[in-house]
């Protein structure tokens, strides 16, 4: 059996322009692929068979595109851009400010940045290890939280730091993480407090905040179908299989074109989202989705699942959750269910489904089961609590 490889696109805070996607996809065609997805992190994944890798990896190069073969060394820089003006409002978090700190980001981070607005709950706000939180209260100052690589250890920095500061002062965290790898780098006992002590705070306006930051309850929107905002539409793409066909994208992007939309945007759920679309241009969009049969307005508790990129056990076992959810007409909202199949991989959850090697025996996982835990609060910022069950020997 032919191996299949996955080829990484990196775009920053998920914001993607028309033109550079759809010369991308021109190359993937190239390859002979039919269908690309998009990752947890607002990436854009390509899987294509290895006699493919050439021709794709050579097209890339002469578009000047950045991209990584089977590796995440680099991993993208997520914000909750794509949901502003659509899901967050009365902020001072604007467009402009995001794309300011993206300007500033003049390196490429081997630790996951997050980057977020406090005021909403559609974009994970502590699955990096940087994470950047907009302050509630005052305008340009950002909560940080480390999350230090490779453990599950969350620390809340002494000081809020300044809008213009946020690329820098990340450059230097991870600077400094790297640097003192066994202190800070997958060890158990990292403390916060160290790391805090070793930054040279002189060099970055900051501002010490009058309350620890509050993080927001999670509420996630339906985040799929044509829907009017303000004056104008937006548009949400959700795929059941998680693939989207390259000639739907291809004709979607000379839409975006055409239509005067400057970008599109990928979400942490795997799903795009395009903003700004005129009323007169609506017709194109519903005639766009009709030629290739793209549904929309899936079930509300389908789109509240959360899978590892690239899993296909993942999405079986969330078919199989879906089943029993619509059969018993089970309500799903405020909470996000993650299904787990990897050592150490991250998924946003407030109810987890973890699967684990039963007994390992010289190095090798055997008999797998699984467990389901439950956040605090079913809060998915807050750490796991105990197992609500343990040890399912078979769901599916």
């Amino acid at each position: 059996m032919e191996k299949e490889i996955t080829i990484k696109i990196n775009f920053l805070g998920g914001i993607i322009s028309p033109g550079e996607l759809y010369n991308i996809l021109v190359a993937v065609q190239k390859a002979k692929i039919g269908t690309i997805s998009f990752g947890l992190r607002q990436q854009l994944l390509i899987h294509v068979h290895s006699d493919g890798v050439e021709i794709l990896t050579r097209e890339l190069q002469l578009l000047g595109v950045f991209f990584e073969v089977d590796k995440d060394a680099y991993p993208n820089i997520i914000s909750s851009y794509p949901a502003e003006e659509v899901f967050i409002t009365n902020t001072w978090l604007s467009e402009g400010v995001y794309k300011d700190i993206f300007d500033l980001m003049d390196f490429q981070p081997k630790l996951k940045i997050n980057i977020s607005d406090s005021n909403q709950s559609f974009t994970p706000i502590l699955t990096g290890n940087i994470n950047w939180v907009a302050s509630l209260q005052v305008p340009h100052f950002w909560h940080l939280f480390i999350r230090f690589p490779k453990t599950n250890i969350i620390y809340e920095w002494k000081e809020m730091v300044y809008t213009n500061d946020v690329a820098r002062m990340s450059r230097h965290i991870e600077e400094l993480i790297f640097l003192h790898k066994e202190q800070f780098y997958d060890n158990a006992f990292a403390k916060g407090d160290d790391l805090f002590g070793l930054l040279i705070r002189e060099n970055y306006i900051t501002k010490t905040a009058d309350n620890p930051a509050k993080l927001p309850s999670f509420n996630l929107p339906y985040y799929e179908g044509l829907n009017r905002y303000q004056d104008k539409f937006w548009l949400g793409v959700y795929r059941r299989d998680e693939m989207y066909p390259v000639s739907f994208l291809k004709e979607l992007c000379q839409l975006c074109l055409q239509t005067k939309i400057g970008q599109l945007c990928s979400t942490p759920w795997k799903t795009i989202i395009i903003k700004n679309i005129e009323e007169k241009d609506r017709v194109y969009w519903n005639s766009l989705l009709a030629k290739h049969q793209i549904n929309v307005r899936h079930a509300a508790n389908e789109l509240n699942f959360q899978v590892e990129d690239n899993c296909k056990e993942g999405l079986e076992l969330k078919n199989y959750l879906l089943k029993g959810l619509h059969s018993d007409d089970t309500r799903t909202f405020g909470i996000c269910i993650g299904i787990k199949t990897r050592k150490k991989s991250e998924v946003f959850s407030s109810i987890l489904v973890r699967k684990r090697p039963s007994i390992i025996i010289a190095g090798i996982g055997l008999f797998p089961v699984y467990d389901i835990l439950c956040a605090k609060n079913l809060i998915p910022t807050k750490e796991q609590e105990p197992s609500l069950a343990k040890e399912i020997q078979r769901f599916f």
